[in-house]
């Protein structure tokens, strides 16, 4: 019996037309163009503009590109959406369950999936799982986030990181050893400490003292976070090449989580991959959490070539972190 691998069939990406820059940052905090662009690789990013705009509404735009590639495609086909975000539009319901309504996926049930940046890789291989078992044939994962929505733009050390944007993938079952082959996950909660939201869970429910307190926002340790993912993000993506078989020569990309240009050099740079092998857009877009790994699929889709070895690696808050292995399932027409 054939094995059952889950491919990716297509891709789509939405990012919001408002174009922040690190120009207009200057005006707003006390920063400087060159001070963010020198640490972290981030020219501008995008902001989502607009009363009751929400992740939801990035998805969406995210999936119509996706259909628009794939017009034989049938919303009532799609069996099940997960989606990767740490900014829901709701504490519930599911943003995913909000996007199956909005799009008019009629037929699909849908949850979230929230570890970080790293979300979208772990909702990845959730849905590939369903996939591999036989049990559905096609399943949507998203990875989007309006970061904009938990930015103190008075913290000059987390506002210039962080965009809005978001993209989607399909999986559909192949059987020619093409789609996700491994993947190396990984977990520890004790980074808590390093990278979270103070308030606005059920141990810091809201109050007004955490509002005036500005605990509703991103609080992070930069250095520890840093060193943390240079070397974790690091290590998980030259394991995944190791049991692979894999090497620099016939890895074709590394898709890498947009964080910082410095932990994406390190990370290529332990794979033995040159940057013409290396996805990047983080200069455009900034961070934008779980919207960059399918970002960047969006982006370079049109370089993509059937069989091609990628390798896509992720660092976020939690601490979570990850790589998956991935020979791509066709040429873009």
């Amino acid at each position: 019996m054939q094995k059952i691998h889950a491919a990716i069939t297509a891709v789509g990406g939405y990012v919001p037309d408002y174009v922040m820059t690190n120009k207009e940052l200057e005006t707003i905090v006390d920063t400087t163009d060159e001070w963010i662009t020198t640490r972290t690789g981030i020219k501008e990013r995008r902001i989502l503009k607009g009363e009751g705009k929400g992740s939801s509404d990035l998805a969406v735009g995210a999936l119509e590109d996706l259909f628009r590639k794939r017009p034989e495609l049938k919303k009532e086909d799609i069996d099940l959406l997960i989606c990767a975000t740490t900014t829901p539009d709701f504490q519930f319901p599911a943003t995913a369950n909000v996007i199956t309504d909005k799009f008019g996926l009629v037929n699909a049930f849908g949850y979230d999936v929230n570890a970080a940046c790293s979300g979208f890789l772990f909702a990845l291989n959730t849905g590939a799982q369903f996939i591999e078992t036989g049990r559905y044939k096609k399943v949507i994962v998203v990875g989007v986030d309006k970061m904009s929505s938990i930015l103190n733009y008075e913290d000059r050390t987390t506002c210039i990181i962080f965009g809005d944007g978001g993209g989607c993938v399909l999986l559909e079952p192949n059987t020619e050893d093409l789609g996700i082959i491994d993947s190396v996950l990984k977990s520890d909660g004790a980074g808590r400490a390093h990278l979270h939201q103070k308030a606005g869970g059920s141990v810091k429910p809201a109050t007004v003292e955490t509002v005036m307190n500005r605990e509703h926002f991103v609080y992070q340790e930069g250095q520890t976070v840093f060193k943390f993912a240079v070397k974790n993000m690091a290590d998980v993506a030259a394991q995944i090449m190791e049991r692979n078989g894999l090497t620099s020569d016939n890895v074709a990309w590394l898709v890498p989580h947009q964080a910082n240009k410095r932990i994406i050099a390190a990370t290529s740079e332990r794979m033995g991959l040159p940057e013409s092998k290396v996805m990047l857009n983080i200069e455009r877009y900034g961070n934008t959490t779980n919207g960059t790994l399918p970002l960047c699929l969006w982006e370079y889709e049109k370089q993509l070539h059937k069989g091609d070895n990628i390798v896509l690696a992720a660092f976020g808050g939690g601490f979570t972190w990850g790589a998956t292995y991935i020979k791509w399932a066709y040429d873009t027409k």
